[in-house]
């Protein structure tokens, strides 16, 4: 059996990764989709020539532009990815999430979208302040802004009609949730909920690329159910869930995440959390009848 890795940084998550590969004796081989390009009408795959032998590949793409095609590619030449291409394509855009968290009854913030700053503006206005505007793509709690009055809203929202691109006209509106100045990342590999930890901080952006201090989180039977739901609904594989506690004790989805940092969760949860992708990763491998 052989496992493809497909990354252009080779980070502290990749390298992990790989060394559980390592442990378990199996072949492997990292791909760099920078030095790649792929041949879509005929049998020539370049740079890609080593991944028509592997059984299964873990995309840890950082570029999720890279992730959307090469899953998509993947799937198209019948190889299984980890995550997969509909994973990457509902977690890599906050509105196909939503869209998925709604269609599949699982409990998320209130949410609207507008596509002019005056339609945004009216939508915040009834949805009632504080709000947050959110990037429709992103990570590492870049580009948040929680909005608490009308000239804030004004001001921002002219930036963004300023700035111009897709990326600003699209305007996503999710309901300010008063957390308990912490918030709950939980990671479920295949249909397990292996582990959950609270990122806990002082402001109110928790992520802990914004300095938000970790510390384990017991998988009780609603996180669980809960964080296994949002998986099945955005595609499943190896995702982090974000969870919020609502002032009223309920746990909302906040987001999900296709390609999760995880390196600072290991000593806190006391979960192998590469081990257990890796043997997520053999299962597909072997299913997918490949071999």
């Amino acid at each position: 059996m052989k496992i493809g890795v497909i990354c252009s940084r080779v980070r502290v998550e990749e390298k992990l990764l790989i060394a559980a590969l390592e442990r378990r004796n199996v072949d492997h081989e990292r791909i760099d989709p920078r030095e790649a390009h792929i041949d879509l009408a005929g049998d020539q795959l370049s740079a890609f020539d080593t991944v028509a032998s592997c059984d299964a590949v873990i995309v840890r793409c950082l570029s999720h532009t890279r992730a959307y095609y090469v899953t998509r590619w993947l799937q198209s030449v019948g190889i299984p990815a980890v995550s997969s291409h509909e994973t990457v394509r509902i977690c890599g855009d906050k509105v196909l999430t939503t869209a998925a968290l709604q269609e599949a009854g699982v409990p998320n913030p209130r949410t609207k979208l507008a596509f002019t700053p005056e339609a945004a503006l009216n939508a915040i206005e009834e949805m009632g302040y504080p709000v947050v505007l959110k990037p429709l793509t992103g990570s590492w709690g870049r580009l948040l802004a929680r909005i608490n009055d009308r000239d804030a809203a004004e001001a921002l929202l002219e930036h963004k009609k300023t700035l111009g691109g897709y990326q600003h006209s699209v305007v996503y509106i999710q309901e300010y949730v008063e957390k308990p100045q912490r918030d709950i990342r939980s990671f479920v590999v295949g249909d397990e909920t292996i582990c959950a930890i609270y990122r806990t901080s002082d402001h109110w952006i928790t992520n802990t690329a914004r300095g938000g201090e970790i510390s384990n989180c017991p998988v009780t039977p609603e996180i669980d159910a809960l964080s296994r739901a949002t998986a099945q609904c955005v595609g499943g594989g190896f995702v982090a869930i974000d969870l919020l506690e609502a002032p009223d004790g309920r746990l909302l989805v906040g987001e999900a995440n296709h390609t999760p940092e995880f390196r600072d969760c290991i000593d806190p949860t006391g979960v192998d959390i590469p081990a257990k992708v890796v043997d997520y990763v053999l299962t597909v491998a072997a299913e997918s009848g490949k071999r």
